[in-house]
């Protein structure tokens, strides 16, 4: 049911991105583009060592088959350190099973449908649509930002899309 969600938003989606030349890449893009593009995101997110409480979140929220699935999938990935930065208890209130719905709302407004790269943000602001069905704030004109985080690493490759690396957890807008 949630790949079908996921594959509904992104064919629903209407986001365009007008192709862009970067000035510089982010160091290790190549070692992440060649050496681990056969890896799902999720396997990269693992791999990597710096996503541990994004993974246990993915668990929790009954996100890692969606996220493992065709894709593509941009994700906006918080680190660990992104993580311990919210208030006292939020992770560990989060991850109780009462609590899953908001999770995933929160994990999935770290989503975007399709595979955006770097060069296709470069130099521009847009504001696409998350599987969450919110919308984030991404300037791309001096470094990347998306809402209130910074990208600190762009463009890390897996078989079914991209991961950004964030420093801060994207949290979405209040639901009316």
């Amino acid at each position: 049911m949630k790949r079908t969600l996921f594959a509904a938003l992104a064919a629903a989606s209407t986001l365009a991105f007008a192709p862009a030349a970067i000035a510089a890449p982010c160091p290790g893009d190549a070692k992440h583009s060649t050496a681990r593009q056969s890896a799902d995101i999720i396997d990269v997110a693992v791999g990597a060592g710096q996503f541990q409480t994004l993974a246990a979140a993915l668990q929790a929220a009954n996100l890692v088959d969606t996220l493992k699935g065709d894709g593509p999938f941009t994700v906006f990935a918080p680190t660990d350190d992104a993580f311990r930065a919210l208030p006292a208890g939020t992770v560990e209130r989060l991850l109780r099973p009462e609590n899953r719905a908001e999770l995933a709302r929160i994990l999935t407004y770290h989503v975007v449908p399709g595979r955006v790269t770097s060069d296709q943000l470069a130099g521009q602001q847009v504001r696409p649509n998350t599987v969450a069905g919110a919308r984030l704030r991404i300037d791309a004109r001096q470094g990347v930002s998306v809402n209130d985080a910074r990208v600190v690493q762009a463009d890390v490759a897996a078989s079914n899309g991209v991961i950004h690396v964030i420093d801060r957890v994207l949290l979405p807008p209040a639901q009316h």
